[in-house]
């Protein structure tokens, strides 16, 4: 199968996808910001800033000017942070034809408007191009991808025919693709995923063991079930690779960005120092805020994420405020997941 991809921001993730996707012998363009990057990527064959120790294929080209990574390419990938994906869309929107494919790898939801990547899309791009978006989640660190650790994902899509082109075509022998039509759901449990690893975070920065840590992550399925269902998603979605599987992940794992602002905001830094020092985007930390008025817009009770909203945003106690979680009115387990 020939064909030309182009890949839209060049951090980890974006680097990763590039990678394997040029690996499987397709023409592969990645539009970088940093000039830095698209020289490493270009002359070593490796993103020295974002990816360091990895080398990538040799036929992986980039550029500091996008239009190389979107004009007459058969397939966009979109990594962009969730908060700029829309100016990315604004930016290319007429760069592509009606029979790319749009893949977006974004994980969030954007302040303000409350709306997920494929709607941000959709409001964006011709209505040409509606029927060939596509989301692609799951428990997927960009450096175990990279190395080739098998990983496994979900794309999500409504066009069921050019989704099984899509999954072929991101498939290989160490990253196993499945298919789902709920977008909503997928699209939700990769974006609130990252609240709760930064929450998951706080607890062992406090030096609180596993059982704390546990029980908030089980809680946490419970709270992301009821906003899935209100927003029309399948709540089954949420025991699949987009939901439990990424949350596990992003709960655990030493490389989650959001997990390491988590443990230093339960040892007492403060939110913007985190912020200032990290090369790369922690998502939930937007996240939460748009999550939390996606919450109070459609009704939906999401205790852990308005605790996390009011250390972050309105300067709350740490402690005081995940203590509060435990002396919250006793409930049944099952009525509380919302089915």
């Amino acid at each position: 199968m020939s064909m030309k991809i182009g890949v839209v921001s060049g951090g980890s993730w974006g680097t990763a996808i590039a990678g394997l996707l040029a690996g499987k012998n397709f023409d592969v363009n990645i539009w970088a910001r940093e000039s830095e990057v698209v020289e490493a990527i270009n002359l070593q064959n490796e993103n020295t800033l974002f990816l360091p120790g990895i080398k990538l294929p040799a036929n992986l080209s980039a550029s500091n000017e996008i239009k190389d990574a979107v004009y007459s390419k058969d397939v966009v990938v979109f990594t962009t942070p969730s908060q700029f994906l829309r100016k990315s869309f604004a930016e290319t929107a007429y760069m592509m034809s009606p029979g790319t494919f749009i893949v977006i790898a974004s994980k969030g939801i954007e302040n303000g408007t409350l709306k997920l990547m494929n709607q941000i899309a959709e409001e964006v791009l011709p209505a040409s191009l509606h029927k060939n978006i596509f989301v692609i989640s799951g428990p997927t660190f960009a450096r175990e991808l990279a190395v080739k650790m098998p990983t496994l994902a979900v794309v999500a899509g409504y066009n069921t025919q050019a989704m099984q082109t899509v999954q072929n075509i991101f498939n290989t022998e160490y990253f196993r693709i499945y298919r789902s039509n709920d977008v909503t759901g997928v699209e939700l449990g990769g974006a609130l995923k990252n609240i709760i690893a930064i929450a998951v975070g706080i607890l062992e920065g406090f030096g609180m063991g596993k059982n704390t840590q546990a029980a908030l992550i089980t809680r946490s399925i419970a709270e992301i079930t009821r906003l899935v269902i209100k927003m029309g998603g399948n709540p089954l979605t949420i025991s699949g690779l987009s939901g439990v599987g990424d949350l596990i992940l992003t709960c655990t794992g030493d490389l989650s960005r959001n997990r390491q602002v988590g443990i230093r905001l339960g040892q007492g830094e403060k939110i913007d120092d985190i912020i200032k020092s990290m090369k790369m985007v922690a998502e939930g930390v937007s996240t939460t805020a748009s999550a939390h008025g996606l919450a109070k817009k459609v009704m939906v009770d999401m205790p852990i994420t308005e605790t996390l909203y009011k250390v972050l945003y309105e300067n709350a106690d740490v402690r005081e405020s995940f203590g509060a979680l435990m002396s919250r009115s006793l409930k049944d387990e099952l009525n509380t997941f919302g089915g």
